[in-house]
Parts: C-alpha cells; sequence; structure tokens
C-alpha cells in the first residue's frame, strides 16, 4: 500500500512540474508573449558593438544599399557600376561574390578590439539585403561558407564572442530581400536570367504582399539561426512591421524565448516602429534616440560611417567625443547604445573606425561605473544643448561641458558633465531647493584629486579642475544624504 501511495505522489509530483512547465512555455499570442521581461544582462550592458559586412563591401561604393541600386536605372551607383564593371547583364551583383575573399578576417583580433572598446555584446549581420548569408546554412547555397571567403562567418565570430567572454547577438534583414532587386527586372540585366533566380527572387514590388512561402522562408532561416548559434539577442529590420508577418512574428518570439529557457539564458529580441508590442520585445531606434527618459529599456543604433553602414571608399566618419557624449546621453535614458562598424573586403577594419573604438574604450576605462550597470535617475540631465529626438537624428548640435547628464547605482548618483568644464559646473537639480538630498560628498572617477564643491539654494557648484583623468567629459560620484 506504502508503495502505491509513494507512486501517486511521484506521479502527482511530475504531473504538476509538467503543467507548470507547460504554463511557463511562450505561446504564439501577445497575451502569452506579454509576461517577457527584458533581462538585467541587457540593461547592464550598455554598449555593443554592431557589424555590418558582406558583398557589399567589395564595390565600397555609396552605401551598403548598393546591390538594389546598383539596379535603380540613373542612380550614382547604376552609372558607377556600368563605368567600372560593365553593364548589368554582363556583371551582376552575384560576380562579386567570388571577389569576397575576406583573406585577412582574424575574428580573435576583432573581438580582442571591440572587447577593449568596452563593449558588453556583439552583433554581425547574419545576412543583408542582398540575401547573401554570412554563415552556413541549409536553407541556400549563397552564403559564405559556400561560396566568396568559404568561411563560416558567423559562426567564427559566434565561438570567439563567447570565449571572450562578451554576448553574442545576430541581426536579420532577410525580410527587405522580397523587393530588394526588383529594380533589375526593369532593363535587361542579370536578375531576368532564370538561372539565378534562387538568388535574386523573389524581386516583387513593395506594395505586393509577401506570399506564405516566402514568410515560411524568412522564418525556417531565422530559427536556423537561433538553433546552430544560440545568440542572446536576435535584431530585426524595420520591415517586418508588415501586417501578413504577424502570425510569423509571434511563432518567432514564442520559439525564441522557449529557446531561452531550454538554454537557462536570457535572450532579447530588438525590433524598429511599431512591430512588436513595446511589452514583448526591446525597441530599437535607427541613427536616433529618445527625447527623454523611456520607462522600458531601450536601444539605439548607429554607425561610426556617416553615409554607410558598410565599407565604403568615402564613407565619413563621427569621432569618439561624438560616441562618448551620446552613449552617456542615451544611457541617462534608459537606452544603450549599438554602434556599428563597417568592415573592408579583406576583413581589416578600417584605422578611422579603430581609432573610435579605442578612444571610446579608453573612457570607459576611466568612467564607466557611471555607465555599466546603471538605471535613470529622476531626470535624464540639464543643459544648454537640446538633444536630438526619434529615428534618423542625429545630434547635430554637439554637448558642452554645460550639458549634464545623470545616472544611478544603488544610493550612488553619478553626475557626467559631457565636456571637461573650464568654468563652474552649475547644476539646478541638486540644488538644495530641489528637494533631491543634501549632498554629503563628491568624487571624480578616476581620480583622487579633492572635487571642491558648494550645494546653494538654488543650484550645486563644482569647481573646475587643473587635471581631468580622462577625454570627451567627466563623471562625479554624489553621495546623497535623504
Amino acid at each position: 500500500m506504502r508503495a502505491v501511495k509513494t507512486f501517486i505522489i511521484v506521479c502527482l509530483v511530475v504531473f504538476l512540474r509538467t503543467n507548470l512547465q507547460a504554463q511557463d512555455r511562450y505561446q504564439a499570442n501577445w497575451e502569452s508573449l506579454s509576461k517577457y521581461k527584458i533581462p538585467d544582462w541587457f540593461r547592464d550592458a550598455k554598449f555593443g558593438i554592431f557589424i555590418h559586412w558582406g558583398v557589399y563591401s567589395v564595390p565600397a561604393f555609396g552605401s551598403e544599399w548598393y546591390p538594389r541600386q546598383m539596379y535603380q536605372v540613373g542612380s550614382d551607383e547604376y552609372k558607377h557600376h556600368i563605368a567600372t564593371y560593365g553593364p548589368q547583364s554582363k556583371f551582376g551583383y552575384k560576380d562579386f561574390i567570388p571577389m569576397f575573399k575576406a583573406e585577412k578576417f582574424d575574428p580573435q583580433a576583432w573581438v580582442a578590439l571591440f572587447k577593449k572598446a568596452g563593449a558588453k555584446y556583439v552583433v554581425p549581420v547574419a545576412e543583408h539585403h542582398d540575401g547573401f548569408a554570412m554563415y552556413k546554412t541549409s536553407v541556400s547555397k549563397w552564403n559564405a561558407f559556400d561560396m566568396g571567403p568559404h568561411r563560416d562567418v558567423v559562426g567564427e565570430l559566434a565561438a570567439e564572442i563567447k570565449k571572450q567572454g562578451l554576448i553574442f547577438g545576430l541581426s536579420s534583414h532577410r525580410i527587405e530581400h522580397w523587393f530588394f532587386f526588383n529594380g533589375g527586372r526593369k532593363f535587361d540585366s542579370d536578375v531576368l536570367d532564370p538561372k539565378y533566380d534562387v538568388y535574386y527572387g523573389p524581386a516583387h514590388e513593395e506594395s505586393e504582399t509577401m506570399s506564405p512561402e516566402y514568410m515560411n522562408d524568412w522564418m525556417m532561416r531565422d530559427m536556423e539561426l537561433v538553433n546552430n548559434y544560440q545568440p542572446q539577442l536576435v535584431w530585426f529590420d524595420w520591415w517586418i512591421e508588415q501586417p501578413a508577418l504577424a502570425p510569423y512574428k509571434k511563432s518567432f518570439a514564442a520559439f525564441y524565448y522557449n529557446k531561452g529557457q531550454d538554454w537557462n539564458k536570457e535572450v532579447v529580441i530588438n525590433y524598429k516602429n511599431n512591430a512588436y508590442p513595446d511589452n514583448v520585445a526591446v525597441l530599437d531606434i535607427e541613427r536616433g534616440k529618445q527625447g527623454d527618459i523611456r520607462a522600458l529599456p531601450w536601444q539605439t543604433d548607429d554607425a561610426i560611417g556617416n553615409q554607410s553602414w558598410g565599407y565604403t571608399t568615402t564613407n565619413t566618419f563621427k569621432d569618439a567625443r561624438y560616441v562618448v557624449t551620446n552613449l552617456i546621453d542615451i544611457v541617462s535614458k534608459n537606452g544603450n547604445l549599438l554602434l556599428n562598424i563597417g568592415p573592408k573586403s579583406d576583413g581589416t577594419i578600417t584605422d578611422q573606425e579603430t581609432a573610435v573604438l579605442l578612444g571610446t574604450g579608453k573612457w570607459l576605462d576611466v568612467n564607466g561605473d557611471a555607465i555599466y550597470a546603471t538605471r535613470p535617475w529622476k531626470v535624464y540631465g540639464e543643459g544648454p544643448t537640446k538633444s536630438a529626438s526619434g529615428s534618423f537624428a542625429d545630434q547635430k548640435e554637439p554637448f558642452t561641458w554645460r550639458d549634464v547628464r545623470f545616472t544611478t547605482k544603488g544610493d550612488l548618483l553619478y553626475v557626467t558633465s559631457l565636456g571637461l568644464p573650464d568654468g563652474q559646473l552649475n547644476i539646478k537639480a541638486l540644488s538644495i531647493k530641489s528637494g533631491n538630498g543634501k549632498i554629503a560628498n563628491i568624487k571624480m572617477l578616476g581620480s583622487d584629486q579633492k572635487v571642491a564643491w558648494k550645494q546653494k539654494d538654488d543650484e550645486l557648484v563644482i569647481e573646475p579642475s587643473k587635471n581631468y583623468p580622462s577625454k570627451y567629459a567627466v563623471s562625479y560620484v554624489v553621495s546623497l544624504v535623504h
């Protein structure tokens, strides 16, 4: 009898545990997916590296949209292509693939540089709009393992990123391939050659609703990436917001979040615009940012290159000061910065981008406590310079040392001036009358020198230093007595 009771109890435990696990599994509907919580690793990381690298780095002209623009009659890329390589009927985009050799690609050196830059996660593009997969795939022969470099670029990076202790993510821009080569159907080009339908197709118009076959293919590619490489972040470009894709987006999110549970790792989906509900994934803003604190964590994706995300011979670049001051601004508003580089076709990273990454890392070495694992304060900051807001809104007016940003960690308040003050720094949010607390002490990150300050009725005054421990910006640790 005792054995029977024991058996029944064991069966009940197994049933209850299985039932609870089933209840915890995500289902492909918004109600279930809304249980998702943004992981602390993402909220703590603050800074990641994006990598746009592909066949488009071979022509290195215009931008990473060269494969589309070269088939747009009359465009600069169209004219450049004919003048340099001949007509598109004789030399099409596919013919750049053998020229994409990646002979100097060194994933160990790349990741070591990203780590030195202070990045905590790395997101290579797995497939861009051009439809050329940068990984070993069973879905298409048009990939970097079977063609071009004959290397599993994403796989090699994934292994090295994890080995060096960073978080691995990847991006998929595949969905826009639906229309990407449609210009080539309007004149004599290799896009019309049936031998290349599998690569260039379907080349529909943007106004045409995607077919179920195409959307299934999109989801199958994404699921293969998840299964093979176990990314902790999947970044999607804007066109997944198409209404027809809604069931597939839900299915992918449920699949991916459940995979995260299986791996015992917390995962993130990045989306743009309104592609996912706010509480289901993490909003990403392209080349822009929030104007104020957002309650939910978010991300800016921006490029060091001003004209292109991929490598071109004429690209110009932001400097480290721009990156550092905008990183500080973004973090103060509950955001992360995903900063893009565009390597050359041989696998080398440009000197300009390397300098920016090293300059950013040097600043973070000194001031990282004011960035990593912080949370927003009551207000993001103050100062005379208006912050850019929205997508495609670069910070055209540079921040100055009179602009300050706030972050918190436990009982500590970090105050960062977006420059090196050469006069009194006046902060109204920390005045006596503000009611935000009495100041007990102020220290400068990265320095033992005494900070001269005075909390007045209408402002906090911090006197300038003769020697600052870093370039671009200075961070103070403020101890408050509440």
